[in-house]
């Protein structure tokens, strides 16, 4: 009895130890620098677990969370700041502008460096800022040269195609189809949101309602590249009598636009010639694609098939730090 009252009292007299966030925080720092980048974003979100609301490890996430490609993430961990410390974290606004520029929705992008600049007339950043605004107008002269169409309300059509963008890459079909067809009733001038429709329709399984749509488009538009690929994939994913001959139609096309040449690589990889697919990532500017999970995937198993299996797994494993979900959505 006596050893166990002894027991007792000297458990009572125990005091519990408990991480504090600065514990976790440096540690998520350290794995971060060292380019850890998972370990990383574990011990980061055991230090907001700790203080749900400081702003400077909720920063770090979004700034780890940039570094790994992940820009939609990062801007959702930013809009968390802003939306209880906006007048004390205005690099926010900044950081904002960087990821949405990276995901080539160029007025977000300016809006939120307009932002900044407007609270920040001599920032840490404003250098930054201003070579960002610089690259962005020379983007806005590029597409009017190349499209003339205007839209009312840019903004609005960005985040459509964002939204969209990131279900297709999580091969989430039913979510994007919701969005894809609000954006063709919204903006039937965008002619992109039609194919990226018949696309996830395809892949959602309506094989014969998807091939409908594209032929009647490439009826009325045979230069259409986005026609070309969905049709393409579609013919060879059904072995149809003209797979061959649409494939054959693509191998002279040489797109200039980065996403474009991605798809065209990645269409390649899915007909299962690996060689043509090889030169066309090869032709890629790499930095413009890492947003893309599809290319990590589809590379990689290009260099794989090609028997190039270091370089393959090396890429893989760069997509993983990159994109955490790619395992889950892709696997190997």
């Amino acid at each position: 009895m006596q050893n166990t009252q002894t027991k007792k009292d000297t458990t009572r007299n125990v005091i519990p130890f408990r991480h504090q966030g600065e514990f976790y925080f440096s540690h998520g720092v350290k794995a971060f620098q060292q380019k850890h980048f998972e370990r990383a974003e574990k011990w980061m979100k055991k230090a907001i677990e700790c203080s749900p609301k400081n702003a400077l490890y909720l920063c770090q996430l979004s700034v780890l969370y940039t570094e790994m490609g992940e820009y939609h993430r990062a801007n959702e961990v930013l809009q968390k700041v802003l939306d209880t410390n906006e007048n004390l974290y205005t690099d926010c606004y900044y950081l904002l502008a960087n990821n949405y520029a990276h995901l080539g929705l160029f007025y977000e992008s300016k809006k939120y460096a307009d932002k900044y600049l407007d609270v920040e007339k001599d920032g840490e950043f404003k250098e930054e800022v201003e070579e960002l605004l610089s690259l962005i107008d020379q983007v806005f002269l590029d597409e009017l040269e190349e499209d003339d169409l205007e839209f009312e309300n840019e903004d609005e059509l960005m985040i459509y195609q964002e939204t969209a963008f990131y279900h297709l890459e999580h091969k989430e079909w039913t979510k994007a189809l919701d969005v894809l067809e609000e954006m063709i009733m919204l903006y039937p001038e965008y002619s992109q949101s039609k194919h990226e429709y018949a696309y996830a329709l395809f892949e959602n399984g309506d094989h014969e309602e998807a091939i409908t749509l594209e032929e009647a488009w490439f009826e009325k538009d045979e230069k259409s590249l986005h026609s070309m690929l969905n049709l393409t994939y579609f013919y060879h994913q059904t072995n149809h009598e003209k797979a061959n001959s649409f494939q054959s139609l693509i191998n002279n096309v040489y797109p200039t636009y980065e996403p474009q040449k991605l798809k065209m690589a990645i269409t390649f990889a899915r007909c299962g010639e690996y060689e043509k697919a090889y030169q066309r990532f090869q032709s890629l500017r790499s930095k413009s694609v890492t947003n893309y999970m599809s290319y990590y995937y589809w590379f990689s198993r290009t260099l794989e098939k090609l028997d190039f299996h270091e370089e393959s797994q090396k890429l893989w494993e760069k997509g993983i730090h990159r994109h955490l979900d790619l395992k889950i959505v892709y696997g190997r």
